[in-house]
């Protein structure tokens, strides 16, 4: 099944559903992730696609996750158009199961997750809440409730297969509107109380229309046009040359001294090599200007 997100309301409702197996295990073999780590990563990189799904065509939106567990940091960046990067500081955690499943709470541990919006040419706007328990939807959940004040559900879930790979994964976002039914809103807390995991469904061969299906059973529900995602990093060898230039002369000539320079991207681990010639090119750069 190819990596999409597709749109539906009920009334006073709307949600957001993803299958994203192929662009986490993208991020896995670009990271060469342990499982936790694919599954942290994966369940963060699929929440920013879900939540940069309502933002208007030019933003973007990153979630940071910063916890005081072996993974470290965990950054993902999304945006509207189904583009979405992301990383985890440490990939090569590796911890015992715990009842059965990855123990990715205490693979991330106590500490907060940001949420950052970028709209345009506007100052970005940074929210933040403490960690409830660092299985990231649980906290996507607390931060739309504390830092937003907006009633929502969220959902994540990433299937490792024995030789390590993507089994399954994706998610959804459920939100509230002011003035929804309380008829509706019961439905649904129902329907939440005794759908499978969302890994499961996707596993299971349900797409993203499928799932919304699942979570809106019983209520009139509209759905929208499918968005395709995928994994998809902005960087490249000239914006790589661009930062070294805003290193200074002084830096690039002692990298040049050295013979060559590399450069490896955080957010897909493309690695950008530059030779002597290459770096003497640059630093005539600043000679002209």
């Amino acid at each position: 099944m190819h990596d999409h997100l597709i749109r539906a309301t009920a009334p006073g409702i709307r949600a957001f559903a993803a299958v994203t197996t192929n662009l986490v295990e993208e991020a896995r073999r670009r990271h060469d992730c342990f499982p936790v780590a694919t599954a942290a990563l994966g369940r963060t990189m699929t929440g920013a696609l879900l939540m940069a799904a309502n933002l208007k065509t030019a933003e973007n939106l990153t979630i940071r996750i910063s916890g005081n567990g072996p993974l470290g940091e965990i950054v993902a960046d999304a945006s509207p158009d189904g583009s979405v990067r992301g990383y985890v500081r440490n990939p090569f955690v590796d911890l015992p199961l715990k009842n059965g499943k990855l123990a990715v709470g205490q693979a991330v541990g106590s500490g907060h997750i940001y949420v950052t919006r970028f709209a345009g040419l506007k100052q970005p706007f940074t929210g933040s809440a403490a960690l409830v328990s660092g299985e990231i939807a649980e906290d996507l959940t607390h931060y739309l409730t504390v830092s937003e004040q907006t009633p929502s559900s969220v959902a994540l879930g990433v299937l490792i297969a024995p030789d390590t790979t993507t089994l399954a994964a994706g998610g959804f976002f459920i939100q509230a509107l002011p003035g929804a039914e309380e008829d509706a809103l019961i439905k649904l807390e129902d329907n939440l109380r005794h759908i499978s995991p969302v890994s499961q469904m996707v596993h299971n061969g349900q797409d993203a229309k499928g799932i919304l299906e699942t979570v809106f059973y019983g209520l009139p529900t509209t759905v929208y046009d499918t968005l395709n995602v995928k994994f998809n990093c902005q960087c490249s060898r000239e914006r790589v040359q661009g930062m070294l230039v805003s290193l200074g002369a002084d830096e690039i000539k002692a990298m040049a001294a050295e013979g060559q320079a590399e450069v490896c991207c955080h957010f897909c681990n493309e690695k950008y090599q530059f030779d002597s010639r290459e770096l003497t090119n640059i630093l005539e750069q600043f000679a002209t200007n």
